[in-house]
């Protein structure tokens, strides 16, 4: 239920951007399932042009909303509304979401049974009931990098061993430890935030929360996922291109490579990535000779054309 911003427990913190329709079902679906739960929800818009703002402010008027100027990102906008919040919790949720039932307050019961994981998250699926298995995943290796770019990981997606960051084969229907939590569904403690800083905010879209995740691991935190707590994620949904979304995923990895690997695995790293992005562009090619140029094959050359810009990362 909501509650005012001194007796609620959790802030509820939605970023938004050109999500409109998606961002009333997340807030609706979330003030009716959310369980048992004191929380305050807080909806940043990051200058919609679909009329957002206004259309939550009409169908929401008891909820914050915050209708900003200009895009600014997930990371800055999350750490706007995470600096004046007051509860003991913070709990980030994706526009493109659905909230099942006591998804929210089983989450926040699993964090305060579980203080040694600092950030926890649930389980996601697709509209159908399907796993969407992008709640969580392992950090970047070059082990991961190396089944990414020889196409391993797509040949066995189910196995944990060549498809090892989205931890093949497991369902997300068990506790367990992970190294991130995807920041769709990410439950913490405010002063845990702070004592990370927030997100960095130079990762302006993709990898803010695997940086935290990491980030956190370091001061001896074992981030958790329980399958208890369940949500329907789209995924992606304010990015409509292939080539617009991989772009910013390999400028983050980029980035995360640069940050949380040893500095004589980072050289590495970029040419792994810079392998990946070749054979699948390569691929493309070869099928387009045969069946003709796929939309998949331009979007596969877009990000092929872009690999200066995303190789510096962020």
């Amino acid at each position: 239920m909501l509650a005012s911003s001194q007796s609620a427990e959790v802030t509820v913190i939605i970023v938004s951007w050109n999500t409109r329709e998606l961002t009333l079902k997340a807030i609706e679906t979330l003030l009716e399932n959310a369980g048992n739960v004191r929380m305050q929800v807080v909806v940043w818009d990051n200058a919609s042009i679909d009329a957002s703002a206004e259309a939550v402010a009409q169908r929401f008027p008891e909820i914050e909303l915050i209708a900003h100027d200009e895009n600014i990102g997930f990371a800055a906008a999350n750490n706007r509304v995470a600096k004046v919040a007051k509860t003991e919790w913070l709990l980030l949720l994706n526009p493109d979401t659905e909230t099942h039932p006591k998804a929210i307050e089983n989450l926040l019961q699993f964090g305060k049974a579980n203080p040694q994981a600092g950030i926890v998250g649930g389980r996601t699926v697709f509209p159908d009931g399907t796993l969407n298995p992008a709640s969580c995943r392992k950090k970047p290796s070059p082990w991961s990098l190396i089944c990414s770019a020889f196409g391993f990981s797509r040949l066995f997606p189910n196995s944990s061993f060549w498809n090892p960051e989205a931890i093949g084969g497991w369902n997300r229907d068990s506790v367990r430890e992970v190294d991130i939590v995807v920041g769709c569904f990410f439950l913490l403690k405010r002063e845990l935030w702070e004592r990370l800083g927030g997100f960095d905010s130079k990762y302006f879209m993709y990898g803010e929360e695997a940086d935290m995740c990491l980030r956190a691991a370091k001061l001896g935190y074992s981030p958790m996922i329980t399958p208890e707590a369940q949500i329907m994620h789209l995924l992606g949904a304010s990015t409509k291109l292939r080539s617009e979304k991989q772009i910013s995923l390999m400028r983050a990895r980029a980035s995360l490579i640069e940050d949380h690997w040893p500095a004589a695995l980072v050289p590495i790293g970029r040419v792994l990535m810079w392998f990946w992005i070749a054979n699948r562009r390569l691929a493309s090619g070869i099928q387009s000779s045969f069946l003709g140029k796929s939309e998949a094959a331009v979007e596969w050359e877009k990000i092929w054309n872009a690999r200066k810009d995303w190789m510096k990362g962020y």
